[in-house]
């Protein structure tokens, strides 16, 4: 496989044309009377027209033919998604999912899509408000199919087997120990190379951002120049009434058919893009004299509520850093807290619990359960001699935090 380009930064106004149609953005402005190679220009907005300059989410997209020709959307089989939070009553109890099982290819393929399974969330999405956890199990490439989203953003977590994404704005690669964010609208299908799984948050109505670094000043945890935006790449491809574009709306699945591939967007511009990040690239920030700094110091990227502070999503992470805190119980505290806290495992073994969590497994603590680290774990650390340490060496813990009370599904309230 080529190596795929990139435009760095988060959130920048950005402009890229396949290099196989030099001039196809028009100069000096968004939509001319008639587009460089005769190219549709269409606009992809990620916010309303009138919120400020600051927050105003847009794209233009120069394509062969315009999204819009495709045939009636008709209503088809939902698989495991949903978004009804109220299939099985409430549960406070800490619940634990062993890793989720990836169906075998030579039994029955299943692609992204079709691989889709909501375990938990909450909110609506008619009123553009709440979030919802999935996770894909998939073993097959997506074929002349496409998905896009109109109730909000995918937040994509590869656990095992790379992702190599193809967008109307161009191609990602995306594997274990990275992530990447496809925003609501944008087309997208997916190419898997072994049996994959990994873990989505979707959050409705609201985008990621960086989170606020207060005192820690301009620079630490994720670095905008480390988010990495694909370069313009088209294919014009006919496919005479055999591309399906399938689409969820208000929870519902529905599909279309249409002649050619959508990823025929010769050249675009603007801030609203899919991206991706190395968790790797994360600048950990943590204490060097005693006690915990709270775990809001791990928060790589946020959805924010209309409460200042108050998310209704934090994708935070834990990941390999040096613990020297002296006096100091290290390992997480027991703790009950107002949030929703689910938990997954990309690698290793989560410093809190040695055994039982695994790597493709999840967890979920609700609102005031208490939770922390097994006896096993406070006993050691409880009489550690208390040196310079490596903590989470070859590990990758992530949490998806909310505000929200989230509530669990038919499909993950089952033996799991």
């Amino acid at each position: 496989m080529a190596e795929l380009k990139y435009i760095s930064g988060f959130g920048n106004e950005c402009a890229s044309e396949d290099p196989r149609c030099p001039g196809a953005l028009p100069e000096g402005q968004n939509n001319p009377q008639v587009c460089p190679y005769n190219l549709y220009a269409e606009q992809l907005s990620g916010s309303a027209f009138t919120c400020p300059r600051s927050t105003n989410k847009r794209s233009w997209l120069y394509r062969i033919l315009p999204s819009v020709s495709h045939k009636p959307f008709e209503s088809v089989d939902q698989g495991h998604v949903t978004h009804n939070w109220d299939e099985v009553g409430p549960d406070p109890n800490q619940l634990r999912w062993k890793p989720f099982e990836i169906p075998k290819a030579s039994q029955k393929k299943v692609d992204f899509v079709s691989g889709l399974h909501t375990l938990c969330g909450a909110g609506d999405i008619r009123s553009n408000n709440g979030l919802a956890v999935h996770i894909f199990l998939c073993n097959t490439s997506m074929d002349r199919r496409c998905f896009y989203n109109s109730d909000g953003d995918f937040l994509i977590v590869p656990q095992k087997g790379k992702l190599l994404i193809y967008t109307e704005f161009g191609k990602m690669l995306v594997q274990p120990k990275e992530i990447c964010v496809i925003q609501r609208g944008m087309r997208f299908s997916i190419d898997v190379f072994e049996e994959t799984r990994g873990y989505i948050l979707e959050v409705y109505g609201i985008h990621f951002e960086l989170p606020d670094l207060g005192p820690i000043g301009a620079n630490g945890l994720a670095n905008p120049r480390d988010f990495l935006i694909p370069v313009a790449w088209y294919e014009d491809l006919q496919v005479p009434g055999g591309f399906t574009v399938i689409n969820k709306y208000q929870g519902k699945l529905f599909a279309a058919k249409q002649d050619v591939s959508p990823f025929n967007v010769v050249a675009w511009h603007g801030n609203y893009t899919p991206y991706k990040y190395n968790l790797e690239n994360f600048m950990v920030i943590n204490s060097v004299a005693f006690d915990h700094a709270d775990p809001s110091i791990f928060t790589v990227l946020t959805a924010k509520s209309v409460r200042p502070g108050v998310a209704i999503a934090d994708f935070v992470i834990f990941p390999p850093r040096w613990g020297v805190a002296e006096k100091t119980f290290r390992p997480p505290y027991y703790h009950r807290n107002c949030m929703s806290e689910f938990m997954g495992l990309i690698k290793g073994h989560y410093e809190a619990k040695q055994g039982g969590f695994l790597p493709g497994g999840g967890s979920l603590h609700s609102p005031m359960t208490p939770h922390g680290p097994d006896a096993d774990c406070f006993e050691k650390a409880s009489k550690a001699r208390l040196v310079p340490e490596r903590i989470a060496d070859g590990t990758m813990a992530f949490m998806f935090e909310s505000s929200l009370s989230m509530a669990v599904t038919r499909n993950a309230a089952g033996p799991n």
